[in-house]
C-alpha cells in the first residue's frame, strides 16, 4: 500500500482553506494532518464544517504543527503579508511549499527559489488553480502573436487584498512574451482622474474591479483593425479550483526547485 502524502494548510479558516481541506482530506493519496490560521482560537474542522469526522483543531503556530505533524506538504492560501514567511518556514523543513497566494514581491520569489533549491524541495508559485484559467492564459498568448494591442480587465470579490491579481500580471507576462511588436503609445492620452486607465506591465493595461458577489473573473480584451477579440474566465465557485490543487500537490512532491504557473505541470 502506497503512503499517503501528509499535507497541511495556512490559512484554514479562509474560504479557499476550507475549500481545499475538503479536497485534500477526500483524495485517496493524501492524508490532511494539520490546519493553521493566524485567527485560530483552537476551534475544530468538524465543528466548522459538515467533515464532521475530522476532529482537526486548527491552530496558530505554524512551527508547532509542523512539529507535531511531520508534514510532506504544505498548501498555502494565506494574504500578502504571511505568504514569505510561510513558505520560508516549510522550505526550510524540505516540506514542499504549494502557494496560491498572490502578492510576493520578486525579491521575496528570488529567496524562496533559492531556498527550494538549496533544501531540493518543491515550491509552486499558482496564481490560479482553475483549468479554465490556465487555458485562457493560453489562448490569450496565443492570440496576442495576432493582436499586439490588449488589455485586461480582471473582476474580484471585495475582499481581496492585492491588485491587480496574480493571474493578470501572469496573462500580462505571458502576452508580451509572444506579441511581435508593442502597441503603439497614445502620446496625446491624458487621465483626467488619475489611475483610471489601470496599471501598466509593459504596454499592457489592466483594470482591476473589487465587489461582493464576485469570486474570480478575468477577460482579455484584443483589438484590430475592424474588429476586437474577447477571451473571459469566470470562476462561480471555488470547488472549481480544487483539482488543480490536488494535481499540483501530487506533481509537486518529488520536483525541486521553483514552479511558476500551473501550465507548467499541465
Amino acid at each position: 500500500m502506497t503512503e499517503k502524502i501528509r499535507v497541511i494548510i495556512t490559512g484554514a479558516l479562509g474560504r479557499m482553506g476550507m475549500e481545499t481541506a475538503k479536497a485534500i482530506a477526500g483524495d485517496g493519496d493524501m492524508e490532511l494532518v494539520g490546519l493553521v490560521d493566524i485567527r485560530a482560537k483552537g476551534e475544530k474542522l468538524s465543528s466548522l464544517s459538515e467533515l464532521r469526522e475530522l476532529d482537526i483543531k486548527i491552530e496558530n503556530d505554524l512551527d508547532r504543527v509542523i512539529a507535531k505533524t511531520k508534514p510532506q506538504a504544505m498548501v498555502d492560501f494565506t494574504n500578502p503579508q504571511a505568504v514569505f514567511n510561510n513558505a520560508r518556514t516549510a522550505l526550510k523543513n524540505k516540506i514542499t511549499c504549494v502557494v496560491g497566494t498572490t502578492g510576493l514581491n520578486e525579491v521575496e520569489l528570488r529567496q524562496l527559489e533559492k531556498l527550494a533549491v538549496d533544501n531540493r524541495t518543491g515550491l509552486a508559485i499558482i496564481p490560479n488553480f482553475a483549468i479554465g484559467a490556465v487555458l485562457m492564459m493560453k489562448f490569450a498568448r496565443e492570440a496576442a502573436r495576432y493582436f499586439p494591442d490588449v488589455e485586461i480587465i480582471e473582476l474580484h470579490h471585495d475582499q481581496k487584498m492585492d491588485a491587480p491579481s496574480g493571474t493578470a500580471i501572469k496573462t500580462a507576462e505571458l502576452i508580451n512574451e509572444s506579441r511581435s511588436s508593442r502597441a503603439p503609445r497614445n502620446i496625446r492620452e491624458y487621465e483626467k482622474i488619475a489611475g483610471c486607465r489601470g496599471g501598466n506591465v509593459d504596454q499592457v493595461r489592466i483594470h482591476s474591479i473589487r465587489l461582493p458577489g464576485l469570486i474570480a473573473h478575468q477577460e482579455v480584451i484584443f483589438g484590430g483593425a475592424g474588429q476586437t477579440l474577447k477571451i473571459r474566465h469566470d470562476s462561480m465557485d471555488r470547488a472549481g479550483f480544487m483539482p488543480g490543487v490536488v494535481m499540483v500537490v501530487k506533481k509537486m512532491m518529488n520536483r525541486p526547485g521553483l514552479v511558476y504557473g500551473m501550465e507548467n505541470l499541465l
